[in-house]
């Protein structure tokens, strides 16, 4: 069957290209990511009220030391009276300001200089790429440590190091991805319109790219999350700034572990990991949409389970979500489950057919039987 012109021009056309709403409805869609938005939020509720809702001034003494979680101080106090659950509260604000000034400064360069570097080419793609590879070889945790203890240790100069020091990864993953981009048909129908540089970047290109812009300023405040927290509890920063990492600070200083004041240091370790995990969460969902092969798997996993078919990661990613309808719903569950290549046709549906036919290798193809009924015929007559 010839297709026609018009449905075969239709359907050579490449797909349009992915637009940052289509992301979004992506992300809102993914449960790691929604997960991960949601104790986010709560993160970021924390740090706004958290000054306003503090029961007590986090560096107020009082004479109940070291006592443990009661009515009257929730997370217990520390060896000087100092309500923990305050500190906590307080603390989350500098723990936050840092990650996102940080995160957007550095999101900032890697955006300019990447995106400038894959899509100019030539000189300037020589010269950002020396300059980013300078940066790469940087060790940041040190430099931050020499700067704030030679300089001081405030919060808008920590930001601004762990931003210069951690932008370059960012912008060598968006120069490759700039590089692909630059070649594909709707940006060579921008240049051949006469449209400017700066706007096909900009209109063209960063819509495509802001899953992976997403991705490196997660990946940039989860850095300065841990940098913030290894400083102030190193004891670079100022110990009058409070934030979790001044919490174990003092928990350490203090032998909070020996004396088994288990309430001094727990509560904040139990924050860092909980924030770790929300911002792991969100780049696993911002993965899957980056990454179309983890998408499809994950979807067609979530298809059959709500088939009740019980299938492995590795299954589903070799299941098309086509594939689906075509009678995999029928199917045995523990067919499934035993591997694609028993029971279930990888095509949809069961091999097997009628109890009473033979398969398809035991019975003979036409002209099969009348040949050998035919040889059978000339060995009788040749017989004595």
């Amino acid at each position: 069957m010839v297709m026609p012109q018009s449905t075969a021009a239709q359907a050579a056309t490449p797909a349009p290209p992915r637009r940052a709403g289509n992301g979004l409805a992506l992300l809102l869609h993914n449960r790691k990511a929604m997960a991960g938005l949601i104790m986010l939020a709560l993160f970021t509720l924390m740090a706004v009220l958290g000054p306003i809702v503090a029961p007590y001034d986090p560096s107020a003494t009082g004479p109940d030391s070291l006592q443990p979680p009661s009515p009257a101080h929730l997370l217990g106090t520390t060896n000087l009276g100092e309500d923990i659950l305050s500190q906590l509260l307080v603390g989350a604000r500098g723990v936050a300001l840092v990650a996102l000034i940080s995160g957007v400064i550095a999101t900032v360069m890697a955006v300019l200089v990447g995106v400038t570097a894959g899509y100019l080419s030539g000189a300037a793609d020589d010269v950002l790429s020396a300059l980013t590879n300078v940066f790469l070889v940087l060790p940041g945790l040190p430099l931050v440590i020499i700067v704030a203890s030679q300089v001081g240790g405030s919060t808008l100069l920590i930001a601004v190091v762990i931003a210069i020091t951690g932008w370059a990864w960012g912008a060598r993953v968006l120069r490759a991805q700039t590089l692909s981009l630059r070649r594909r048909d709707f940006v060579l129908a921008a240049k051949a319109s006469g449209e400017s540089t700066w706007r096909i970047i900009v209109v063209e290109m960063l819509p495509n790219l802001m899953a992976l812009i997403a991705s490196s300023f997660v990946g940039t405040v989860t850095a300065a999350v841990l940098a913030q927290i290894t400083l102030a509890f190193i004891g670079v920063t100022s110990i009058s700034d409070w934030n979790w990492g001044t919490i174990l600070f003092w928990a350490q200083s203090n032998q909070a572990l020996a004396r088994g004041a288990w309430w001094w240091f727990v509560p904040a370790g139990l924050a860092i990991a909980l924030l770790g995990t929300a911002l792991a969460l969100l780049n696993f969902g911002i993965d899957e949409i980056v990454n179309p092969r983890l998408r499809s798997a994950a979807d067609t996993a979530r298809a059959l389970r709500r088939r009740g078919l019980k299938v492995r990661a590795t299954q589903a990613a070799v299941v098309s979500t086509a594939d689906l309808g075509d009678g995999v719903g029928s199917a045995d569950p523990e067919d499934v489950d035993a591997g694609a290549g028993e029971g279930v046709d990888a095509g949809g549906g069961a091999r097997s057919g009628d109890p009473g036919t033979p398969p398809a290798a035991s019975r003979p193809r036409e002209g099969e039987a009348a040949t050998s009924d035919a040889g059978e015929s000339s060995d009788d007559a040749s017989r004595p």
